[in-house]
């Protein structure tokens, strides 16, 4: 029996996925017959977390359709901002993304980030169980069937990470509301309930205090706020507008 081949589409977006000699805008496959076009685009490479739309001859498709002869297959990106249905928007980094955790935490953003590498499988499960967005830069993950939702970080430069994930996603922003420890929430402070916990220097230079509610770390206007409060001011010039997403 003849095994079906069919034409697909890739836009230059999701090339880095791709092997060297399939890095063209269109790329012939032979299919099995019976595998689905989501198998077969990830068998490309291409996570589908990537993958915005599926389109056979013009028209879209489900996953699950399985291609026929002579198909013409059109991938698409992601539309964005991304809208990531049925939760309260909210994220999972892996080991590798601390420096994103704890500036989208600075933001305000939820971000659950797991220090030690717990394996993919213990990630995935996390991410379905909380309904979390999994952000990585490992391909393997977020092909895991189990995820809630994932994205893939594109640059291993912290800056570019954040635009990136601000732009995708457009998460609700509300600077200085998270710890960037433990992404608990923050709760301004007396600064007697928390005079036990500050050196003498800290005690007699600063009054104005914030806790978090997770893990009692305090909080104050020290020495990095100016540096942070630069990162904090242009974040929100350019993405403090973005669409209103359903609270907790």
């Amino acid at each position: 029996m003849t095994r079906p081949e069919v034409t697909v589409e890739i836009p230059a977006d999701l090339h880095l996925f791709l092997p060297a000699d399939r890095r063209a805008a269109h790329t012939t496959l032979t299919t099995d017959g019976s595998s689905s076009l989501g198998h077969v685009v990830e068998s490309l490479g291409i996570p589908l977390t990537e993958v915005g739309a599926l389109a056979v001859d013009g028209r879209e498709v489900p996953t699950g359709h399985v291609p026929a002869d002579g198909e013409h297959v059109e991938v698409r990106t992601v539309t964005r901002p991304q809208t990531v249905p049925g939760a309260p928007l909210r994220f999972l980094l892996d080991v590798h993304l601390g420096t994103l955790a704890r500036r989208l935490r600075l933001l305000g953003v939820d971000a659950a980030y797991e220090s030690e590498d717990i394996g993919d499988p213990a990630l995935a499960a996390l991410s379905a169980k909380e309904r979390r967005v999994m952000l990585s830069r490992d391909r393997g993950l977020l092909r895991r069937r189990e995820l809630w939702a994932g994205g893939y970080v594109y640059s291993d430069r912290p800056e570019e990470q954040l635009r990136d994930v601000l732009d995708r996603f457009a998460p609700v922003l509300a600077p200085w509301a998270r710890c960037v420890a433990c992404n608990g929430l923050l709760a301004e402070a007396d600064k007697e309930s928390v005079r036990d916990r500050l050196a003498d220097g800290t005690r007699k230079s600063y009054d104005v205090f914030a806790e978090c509610a997770g893990c009692g770390r305090v909080y104050w206007r020290g020495a990095h706020h100016t540096r942070l409060s630069a990162l904090v001011e242009q974040t929100m010039r350019d993405f403090g507008d973005g669409p209103p997403r359903r609270a907790e």
